[in-house]
């Protein structure tokens, strides 16, 4: 029979999901873990009770964080993943043959552990020899590694106050994400949606630190159904590449969500967000 979850995001909105089962259910040292059947989306990944990731449409988000930078970049052949212990982005990485070795850090080994058993069709490319798997703290990780990586791509949870995501938000960590990339590296972040007050106060000040320390910062926007509003930001700070003029076209590459076309769409924000940008930070 089945019952409801409430994702609530702030005071005066929620989400509310129809769900036929709670397969899965965990304390982690870090977070709350669920794995759920939904009724709209099938099997979910859920943590601190924010539906992270869907079977149905996983697709759309992991898609257009992973192939925007790496066809942005000439020759991709060292990427960093900053969570992700889903496993859909080092997926969507793996297709790319230039790429030689993908080093994801994830501080929580329980959603790797459990994703591998219960979203398969997500977390098989752990599976990949490529795929170098590090338990540890991505921003320690990151602080410590210096002209490294081609692409580094930050697959964190939301940057909730409280939560072990949000010191990869920080100005201190993008500054990190620079250093550790080699002199035409670049990299892409979630930055929230904007369609709220909260979503785009967040996404304008990630811009601004962002844009502190690249050359070249780019925001682009997608549309995940299953994720507040459906709206989503993704911001991109590279080195040297533009993500519009440089972009590589792979037609062999099978996907379900991205496209040439899409890559060059992306980047074409409505004028709000456009003003967003402009705005000053909050700090």
């Amino acid at each position: 029979m089945a019952f409801n979850m409430v994702e609530k995001h702030s005071s005066a909105y929620s989400v509310t999901w129809g769900i036929n089962d709670i397969i899965y259910t965990e304390k982690t040292p870090y977070q709350k873990l669920f794995i759920i059947e939904t009724e709209e989306f099938g099997r979910a990944l859920v943590l601190d009770d924010i539906l992270q990731t869907t079977i149905n449409d996983e697709f759309y988000y992991h898609e257009m964080i992973a192939h925007v930078p790496l066809f942005t970049h000439a020759n991709p052949r060292r990427v960093l993943i900053i969570g992700g212990g889903d496993g859909g982005t080092a997926r969507e990485v793996l297709k790319h043959k230039c790429v030689e070795q993908i080093d994801l850090v994830d501080i929580d080994e329980r959603v790797i552990a459990v994703c591998r058993k219960y979203l398969p069709e997500l977390a098989c490319s752990f599976d990949n020899p490529k795929v170098n798997v590090l338990i540890t703290d991505g921003v320690k990780y990151v602080k410590s590694q210096k002209n490294k990586y081609d692409v580094v791509i930050i697959d964190s949870t939301d940057p909730e106050p409280m939560g072990p995501a949000v010191q990869l938000y920080s100005s201190d960590f993008y500054q990190s994400v620079y250093r550790c990339l080699n002199d035409d590296g670049l990299f892409v972040a979630h930055t929230d949606s904007p369609c709220f007050s909260f979503g785009s106060d967040n996404f304008r000040d990630f811009w601004h630190r962002i844009n502190a320390y690249f050359p070249l910062t780019k925001a682009y926007i997608t549309c995940v159904p299953s994720y507040i509003s459906g709206y989503w930001s993704f911001t991109l700070g590279s080195k040297r590449y533009d993500p519009i003029r440089d972009y590589r076209h792979d037609t062999s590459i099978k996907t379900r969500f991205y496209t040439s076309e899409l890559h060059r769409a992306c980047f074409v924000l409505p004028r709000f967000m456009q003003e967003l940008i402009a705005k000053k930070p909050k700090e």
